[in-house]
């Protein structure tokens, strides 16, 4: 295990160990009301983040964050290697000026699609020096199957996978009980009405809630990590 914990899944031979990671404010805000969101935490956590993405094989977001933010998904506030760049993008709407594709950076990164997206598409992305990875869908037909897209990764010798976001990627995965680890990084900001950093799990009942067999929580500047292994 390294100091931040990521390691490869013993439960499941050949699955990575998955890490979600969000910052939000005290009251469970990824962003305002307008999607604003830079920036809820300050330099010192955001040097944290790094450090954890070059602790992990692979990075992953989904297409809404690409598309909303435009992400490099590397590591540059500390020194360590850049992971694996994952884009989860079922119609493969990923502009090929984004940053994780545009100046090369495509050699670093691999979209997940559905088996019915686009051939064009595809082959434009390919073209730029990316990998497009496709996948049967998941049982709704919403997305691709987030147990298959694990499997696929370990195949490729991915052992840890950090997930950071958005929030439907987040819910995602949790929805899929796929998540070894969810480190948190809370503000000390109150937003009010916002983007919740978690949407619907279907969790009715207290009893049936998401539960952690070990957390440890530390500051980071003026705001504390919440770091939890689930069982």
């Amino acid at each position: 295990m390294t100091a931040s914990g990521a390691q490869s899944n013993d439960d499941a031979a050949g699955i990575p160990f998955v890490t979600v990671k969000f910052a939000q404010s005290l009251d469970g805000r990824i962003a305002t009301a307008t999607g604003d969101s830079k920036w809820i935490t300050g330099e010192e956590a955001r040097r944290f983040a790094h450090q954890l993405r070059s602790e992990h094989d692979a990075i992953l977001v989904g297409i809404g964050t690409v598309l909303a933010d435009d992400p490099e998904l590397t590591v540059r506030l500390v020194d360590g290697r850049s992971p694996l760049r994952v884009v989860v993008d079922t119609k493969l709407r990923t502009p090929l000026t984004a940053r994780v594709l545009a100046d090369g950076a495509a050699a670093g990164t691999l979209i997940a699609c559905a088996e019915s997206a686009d051939q064009v598409r595809s082959q434009a992305i390919e073209d730029l020096g990316g990998e497009v990875l496709r996948l049967a869908a998941n049982d709704d037909e919403t997305g691709i199957d987030i147990a298959r897209l694990l499997e696929a990764l370990g195949r490729r010798g991915i052992k840890s996978v950090l997930v950071e976001g958005g929030r439907q990627m987040i819910t995602s995965f949790l929805s899929a009980r796929a998540v070894d680890r969810v480190v948190a990084i809370i503000a000390p900001k109150i937003i009010g009405q916002g983007i919740e950093s978690i949407g619907a799990l279907g969790i009715t009942r207290v009893s049936d809630a998401i539960v952690f067999k070990s957390v440890n929580t530390r500051s980071v500047g003026p705001e504390m990590v919440f770091d939890g292994q689930l069982r």
